[in-house]
């Protein structure tokens, strides 16, 4: 667009805003001005958005002074419609009739559109914006609140600065009216500041201890509290969230160093962290060997003459009195066993269609035994598992946990620990939830493995029992993560595991744990193989149990209807077959990461009988490496040929080739020939897990199946010709299915 143009800056002054909210805002005001230029035909050459705790403010660059004068074409009724529609149409306009032109029996209008100035259309603009402003939470103030016409804003509105060059545009909102005036800080420079304008702007809100660019105070707080500590021979913690924290609080922060009484450091770490960070935004320090040091650095919004004395003396005191807290709860929980505190479990409600934390606990206790049991977590302590796994969530009724959800599992290894319990059984309490994101740690001790394993196929197979999976971007129970947690934990430990037994046995034990009777059973081992029928007495009845040779769950009891024979495994199984489905999609997601191909591991998936993740990814690898070579890309042409072939006649294997009278050309043999030397060879180390063999073994394929494809005719008149070779190419495609469904591959 040619002509002048101006920059055009918005200032919204109001009282506090709160820091999670300005990241947002920003975002929102930048946004909404976009669109509403965009209604215009107009477009900034560029849109910078600041905040601090007391203002928005915007800068759009390179605005028109005035929009294009354009000229829009309209189309009308037909000539031969009523005469009430062509009079419609002409107010619609505002034109006369005479100025419509007529082209193929209908009424078109040349509608011409003056350019309008920027500074008339920017008022109401800026007035739609504030009026309809997504703030998270809003407010109305003052004798007008009384009306729900009134403004509202996130906190009370003091002023709008509006000004296109040097401009003032003009807007009037609920008794404000914009200008060019604004306020400095609020104790350093607390009277008006006139504004020239965008180019003038945040110099002189700095000469009034006001850096409105929030990025420029985000540096000052990470790099002024990292120089504290050094300055005082330690290190800082590092936490973004925090930096960004501070800066949303301060217009002109000022990090300083203070410490605190060295005896509340008999408090655990993340206690104390987390008290400075969530209750007062302090940062926390370390000392040379690491350990968490006696200090803390909180950001002032104030350059004090004393050099920040006062202000580190009145926070050290408010601090003082937050860990005297924290350290009464500390040692009021270390007073109770955990054993009594996981008492208290049946208290609270897992879910309403799942029971208690008491109900989980119960499961998980046997879930984790029975894995251990069947050593599928080698070298875990059974009697370690069975103590973790029925303590692991007793830290849940502490008081420490109470006010700081996020230390559950940290605070139980300490409670665990400092009760005399052993170190696996204290580590198992603290890292049951991990991994809990990206990038945390994968614990690989092997009481928490199996306890933790445990926890997360009790949380998937719960909620998938219910229907409440996940969908789209929704997923209120965080499954998806308990997912890929459970995928490293097998990948990272190499864990074998055979998914779909795992899964109906876990199953088995919440559809019993539903029936009321988890806790009441009397037999030791529910899970345990045995070709004897066990009866186990529970509070209302009995029931049996069968998996495969084991027996069915058999309910009866007058107090619950009776669960006929086989229905509780039919359940268990469906539930198992949708979490492998699920577990899939999130293998994919996690493997792609690794640069793994999404359709070998359906490849591998489609076997039907491949349900150990390890095997599984050990041929993903090798049939992405055979994959990539000449040999492997010429076989996968040669198979999907054969494949075509074979779906588009419906022909399924019918005699071996070699019973047919005919004698087959040279390439039919030497493809029988290389398909005798193969199939055994790669079995064998199919069987051995040795998938790069077993690749190495297909590949000597290769050469006969494109001889084969260059000089035989499959669909001879013949008829034993056709079946001969169709019944050798069905060979060939069951041969190379042994070790991945080869027809799920790409390309």
């Amino acid at each position: 667009m040619g002509g002048v143009s101006v920059d055009f800056l918005l200032e919204l002054l109001s009282e506090e805003i709160p820091a999670r909210m300005q990241a947002g805002a920003r975002n929102d005001l930048a946004r909404l001005l976009a669109e509403e230029l965009e209604e215009l035909g107009v477009a900034a050459e560029a849109i910078d958005v600041w905040s601090t705790p007391r203002r928005l403010a915007l800068v759009a660059r390179g605005l028109p002074v005035e929009t294009q004068a354009v000229s829009e074409e309209i189309k009308g009724p037909r000539t031969s419609a009523p005469p009430q529609a062509l009079e419609g149409f002409l107010r619609k306009v505002g034109l006369p009739h005479e100025q419509l032109q007529e082209r193929d029996g209908v009424w078109f209008a040349i509608v011409e559109k003056p350019g309008r100035p920027m500074r008339d259309l920017l008022g109401p603009i800026v007035e739609r914006i504030i009026r309809g402003f997504p703030w998270p939470k809003s407010m109305r103030w003052g004798a007008s609140s009384e009306s729900t016409a009134s403004l509202r804003w996130v906190r009370p509105l003091h002023g709008i600065v509006a000004l296109l060059g040097e401009e003032i545009v003009p807007i009037q909102i609920d008794g404000i009216t914009s200008g060019a005036t604004t306020v400095g800080h609020r104790f350093h420079h607390p009277g008006p500041i006139t504004v020239g304008g965008a180019h003038d702007y945040a110099e002189k809100l700095r000469a009034c201890h006001v850096i409105v660019d929030h990025e420029e105070r985000e540096k000052l707080v990470r790099e002024g509290a990292a120089k504290a500590a050094t300055d005082a021979g330690l290190e800082l913690v590092a936490d973004e969230g925090l930096v960004v924290e501070n800066a949303g609080l301060t217009e002109w922060p000022v990090p300083l160093l203070g410490r605190f009484d060295a005896d509340y450091l008999d408090v655990p770490r993340e206690v104390i962290v987390l008290t400075m960070r969530t209750n007062q935004k302090y940062f926390a320090c370390t000392d040379a060997e690491g350990l968490l040091a006696p200090a803390f650095i909180c950001t002032a919004n104030i350059d004090a003459n004393d050099g920040g004395q006062a202000i580190v003396e009145g926070n050290r005191r408010v601090l003082a009195a937050r860990l005297s807290d924290a350290r009464f709860f500390w040692e009021q929980d270390l007073k109770v066993p955990l054993d009594e505190q996981t008492a208290k479990l049946g208290g609270i409600v897992f879910h309403e269609k799942l029971g208690t934390v008491a109900d989980k606990v119960a499961r998980v206790a046997k879930l984790a035994q029975w894995l251990v049991k069947e050593r599928l977590v080698p070298g875990a302590d059974p009697d370690q598992v069975r103590i973790a796994a029925k303590m692991a969530k007793s830290d849940l009724v502490t008081q420490i946990v109470g006010e700081f959800p996020e230390l559950q599992g940290t605070l139980g290894g300490y409670i665990a620990r400092a009760q005399g319990e052993p170190n696996a059984v204290a580590d198992a309490l603290r890292d049951h939830y991990r991994p809990a994101g990206q990038g945390d740690d994968v614990p690989t001790d092997p009481v928490t493995v199996a306890v933790n394993i445990a926890d997360r196929l009790d949380t998937l197979v719960a909620f998938f029992s219910i229907g409440e999976k996940p969908t789209g971007s929704r997923d209120p129970f965080a499954l998806r993560r308990a997912a890929l947690g459970f995928l490293q934990i097998l990948t990272r430990n190499g864990l074998r595991m055979p998914l779909s037994d795992v899964l109906v046995e876990a199953a088995v034990l919440l559809i019993v744990s539903r029936l009321g009777a988890i806790n009441t059973v009397t037999f030791p081992d529910l899970l345990e193989p045995d070709e004897d029928e066990h009866e186990i007495t529970a509070e209302v009845g009995s029931f049996t149990y069968r998996h495969g040779d084991r027996v069915v769950v058999r309910w009866d009891s007058s107090k619950t209807p009776k669960i006929e024979r086989g229905q509780i495994i039919e359940e268990a199984t469906s539930i198992s077959e949708q979490i492998l489905d699920f577990l899939e999609d999130r293998l994919k997601v996690q493997q792609r990461d690794a640069g793994v191909r999404h359709d070998l591991i359906d490849a591998v998936f489609a076997l039907g009988d491949e349900d150990d993740i390890v095997r599984l990814l050990a041929r993903v690898k090798a049939l992405q490496a055979f994959i990539g070579t000449k040999d492997g890309a010429d076989l996968l042409t040669g198979y999907k040929r054969a494949a075509n072939i074979l779906r588009k006649e419906k022909w399924e294997e019918r005699r071996d080739p070699r019973s047919h009278s005919y004698e087959p050309l040279h390439q039919e043999a030497e493809l029988d020939e290389a398909l005798d030397a193969a199939e055994p060879r790669a079995e064998q180390a199919i069987e051995e897990e040795d998938f790069e063999r077993a690749m190495k073994v297909l590949a000597s394929l290769r050469a006969p199946v494109d001889a084969f494809f260059d000089h035989v005719t499959v669909n001879d008149p013949d008829p034993e010709k056709r079946e001969r070779r169709l019944n050798l190419l069905a060979r060939l495609r069951d041969a190379v299915n042994r070790v991945a469904d080869f027809s799920k591959i790409e390309g």
